[in-house]
């Protein structure tokens, strides 16, 4: 019933963990736990989980599709940062998959690297949860999914047991109608 006003960082997990020990952030949705060498007061709520897959500009995306994920040897990516979780999980399923990817751009920011995929700068990987909204948002098609590999979410919040209700809506929200 009050107002809610919605401010959206983003940020590597210590500093976010700093805002919520302080109390300057209420909710941090995350792709990994509270690390454990951090001594914060806070809590990890799962939200779910989802598979990888792959996109790429439509000029391209015929290229790979037979014959996948081999035919991804070689390719030109797009990746997040060494720093992620996701990019240490890409790393050890190309190893496990014998795929040597041409990294041509890393990136901490997610929009910017689908950007860059939009304009056919090479494969990229997105979490196969929000596929149909990634095809929408940035007309690319998906190639597969990276057979294995999962990426987990987490709400952190200062509560136990949520009792806020706009981060209570949040959590609630995420795991009905991304995670069913």
């Amino acid at each position: 019933e009050e107002p809610v006003r919605l401010v959206c960082k983003q940020g590597d997990i210590k500093s976010l963990m700093a805002d919520i020990a302080v109390h300057r952030l209420d909710l941090v949705i995350s792709d990994c736990p509270i690390p454990p060498d951090l001594h914060v007061k806070a809590y990890n709520h799962s939200l779910g989980e989802s598979s990888i897959s792959f996109f790429a500009h439509k000029d391209i995306v015929g290229r790979y599709t037979n014959n996948f994920p081999q035919s991804l040897k070689n390719a030109r990516f797009l990746l997040p940062s060494s720093t992620t979780p996701l990019r240490r999980a890409l790393d050890d399923w190309f190893e496990r998959s014998g795929i040597t990817p041409d990294i041509v751009a890393e990136f901490d920011d997610s929009g910017l690297l689908k950007a860059f995929g939009e304009a056919g700068g090479g494969i990229f990987p997105a979490p196969s949860v929000i596929a149909k909204e990634i095809r929408s948002m940035y007309s690319v098609e998906e190639l597969g999914y990276a057979e294995g590999l999962r990426e987990r979410y987490y709400a952190i919040s200062p509560e136990r047991k949520i009792r806020h209700p706009s981060i209570e809506l949040i959590t609630k929200a995420a795991r009905a109608q991304l995670f069913v």
